[in-house]
């Protein structure tokens, strides 16, 4: 939390990315606070949608009309949850940093590349190899000729797990699906000074969380992302509730 100049201002709570970049028995996180929360956030259901039938079928026998006819009485089934996505935009300036450049020397040097780098690699899997995700062996001869061989390619590993943090009201888990910055202001070495980033997020839900392949699906980290979406839904439903509730106390005081 952070509290502006006045006294009487109410404390902000800052949304975050929380992401766990490898498997382990406890998860440590790697938290991205937002410089300024967004004004503005887009959330999109998307139920979803039976498969549609050509309107002129021709039935060869009476079973498969029966069976046709289940299949339409059944369309308010479901098979899982609506998928849920955001968007929203992050602004970030290196501007507040350099008031205090001895206390902020990577800013100085790298603007706010440290802060979109941070952001883009949660659309990468984990790599501890910066060379490609390839065996790579370098030989030196002393006569100063290197030879590179390349040696199997690693199998690519699944993008971490985020939380998207949202106050105590919202904790999902996301993947980010969209990315896209726009750099504004440069410095002398031609670091990013000022940028927006504008990231789409699509929730994980339960169904997804079960695909996730290998020994991770029983890891910490993804047993803590179905808790966070089963809690955040929990309170829809009970705020749903709530305001049922409002509603019908409304209507009794209603006169006659």
């Amino acid at each position: 939390m952070s509290e502006t100049g006045y006294s009487r201002s109410p404390k902000l709570i800052k949304g975050a990315f929380i992401h766990f970049s490898t498997p382990m028995l406890v998860p440590i996180p790697n938290l991205i606070v937002f410089q300024y929360n967004p004004e503005t956030m887009t959330r999109t259901l998307q139920p979803w949608k039976p498969r549609e039938r050509a309107a002129q079928v021709v039935y060869t026998d009476e079973k498969a009309a029966m069976d046709a006819a289940k299949e339409i009485l059944n369309e308010l089934a479901t098979p899982f949850d609506p998928d849920e996505t955001f968007s929203l935009t992050l602004e970030l300036d290196a501007t507040d940093a350099l008031e205090e450049p001895a206390t902020n020397q990577l800013a100085v040097l790298a603007g706010i590349a440290d802060r979109i780098s941070a952001l883009e690699l949660l659309c990468y899997p984990p790599d501890p190899n910066a060379l490609g995700r390839l065996n790579v062996s370098v030989n030196v001869s002393l006569t100063g000729e290197a030879t590179i061989q390349l040696g199997d390619a690693v199998p690519r590993l699944e993008v971490p797990i985020v939380l998207f943090w949202w106050g105590p009201g919202r904790i999902l888990p996301v993947r980010v699906t969209t990315f896209s910055v726009e750099e504004q202001q440069y410095s002398p070495r031609l670091f990013p000074m000022r940028a927006k980033v504008t990231i789409g997020l699509t929730v994980l839900n339960e169904k997804h969380l079960l695909n996730i392949a290998g020994e991770v699906r029983n890891s910490a980290a993804v047993k803590l992302a179905k808790a966070c979406y089963k809690f955040t839904q929990g309170q829809k439903v009970a705020l749903a509730e709530a305001s049922r509730i409002k509603k019908l106390d409304s209507f009794v005081e209603l006169p006659l």
